[in-house]
């Protein structure tokens, strides 16, 4: 089969790969008809992330026909059109039974990002997202093995097409508990910082849930144009105001500060140079500038929600700062199982449009030149789906 491989930071290629076969009974094999670049691969091709290796596969966005199953799948059948969560939960454990879909304690083999050695536990396995969790081949490929088979599928109407339901994978769900995590609500004031795909998704899903005010904050004016334009935010461009966190406090009421904020920014946030130098230096492993925002723009005993990707030490992080305000902070990797049929319904009556923030669709053969046009916002590009077999004719959307 044809796969996007990994050989050190920006080289990638669409290379030859065994073709994956069952290895436990409750495994099934994925033909893939859609499957995306997230914000987190980004991590991955530039080697920000520990325990990528030559060959890997990458790819935690995809869906797909189940063209195979193991004698213990119950769920899904050969001929079914699934979503994959890029979660791999076992859907029987302590956490799963709890709903923490993330925290499955069963299916990574490695030690996830955290340093402390105290930890008992690993998080739930990633598709296609290092070895430190699980190393489990990713689906930007024509195929791909799925485990836990009778947890993970989630089936899909041939009613919708690809592109309107292969973001319940992963960034829709996550901008959605990003904005649950936030309790956003009817008259609620939010400021995302990001406007990426989990920043534009969670401005939709809080104007969904009511929310009155929504700041939005990014280095780059094309998206944030697109996010007043669709959602209506008041946007902030970061290279034109170094300190959006004032100019918010200013335009809420009462001037204290909104309600609650969202980091769909993450550890590779543009920092000071302090920061570029501890962590060329390998001394830090995120950097604070857009929490430092974030702690800075939220009115006292509000939310700070992060979906972002962080990992290892954060220099400033202002913990004082917060334990002042009395901020509660809400995080992790996103329990996407949970959402899902939710979401599913939201789709389908219309309420929720995830396509819209799709710019660019490319054949898989062209991955390369995929991950180049979006992490250098070439082309006004907000979202590439890879599309295994397209002619490249039809590239760009």
């Amino acid at each position: 089969m044809r796969a996007l491989t990994y050989h050190g930071p920006h080289r990638v290629s669409v290379d030859n790969m065994p073709d994956p076969t069952i290895e436990a009974a409750d495994d099934i094999i994925l033909r893939v008809t859609a499957t995306a670049i997230c914000g987190s691969d980004l991590h991955l091709y530039r080697g920000k992330i520990p325990s990528t290796e030559h060959g890997d596969i990458f790819g935690h966005e995809f869906m797909g026909e189940v063209v195979e199953a193991g004698s213990g799948v119950t769920k899904v059948a050969k001929g079914d059109r699934v979503v994959i969560p890029f979660v791999i939960a076992c859907g029987d454990c302590f956490f799963c039974h709890l709903h923490q879909y993330a925290a499955c304690e069963t299916t990574n083999s490695g030690r996830g990002a955290i340093l402390n050695p105290k930890k008992i536990t690993p998080p739930a396995a990633l598709f296609g997202f290092s070895h430190l969790y699980g190393g489990i081949p990713g689906g930007q490929a024509e195929y791909v093995r799925v485990p836990k088979a009778n947890a993970g599928p989630f089936k899909v109407p041939d009613t919708l097409s690809d592109e309107k339901v292969l973001f319940l994978s992963d960034i829709l769900p996550t901008a959605w508990q990003a904005v649950q995590n936030a309790e956003v609500k009817q008259g609620s004031s939010v400021a995302i910082f990001g406007a990426g795909p989990v920043g534009l998704l969670s401005a939709a899903c809080a104007r969904l849930a009511g929310a009155e005010q929504i700041f939005m904050i990014d280095h780059h004016n094309y998206r944030l144009a697109f996010a007043r334009e669709r959602y209506g935010v008041i946007p902030i461009n970061f290279d034109e105001n170094d300190d959006p966190a004032a100019w918010i406090i200013e335009n809420t009421k009462g001037h204290r500060g909104v309600d609650a904020v969202i980091d769909a920014v993450g550890f590779e946030a543009k920092g000071s140079l302090t920061e570029t130098v501890l962590s060329n230096l390998k001394l830090e492993g995120s950097s604070g500038k857009a929490l430092r925002q974030c702690i800075a723009a939220v009115r006292r005993g509000g939310i700070v929600s992060v979906p972002g990707v962080y990992a290892g030490f954060i220099h400033g992080f202002l913990f004082g700062d917060a334990f002042d305000k009395g901020l509660t902070f809400k995080m992790g990797q996103t329990h996407v199982h949970a959402y899902l049929p939710d979401l599913l319904k939201l789709i389908e009556q219309g309420h929720l449009k995830p396509e819209e923030i799709v710019t660019h669709h490319m054949p898989l053969e062209e991955a390369a030149r995929g991950y180049e046009i979006f992490e250098k916002r070439q082309e006004d590009c907000r979202k590439i789906i890879l599309v295994p077999g397209m002619a490249s004719a039809q590239a760009t959307v």
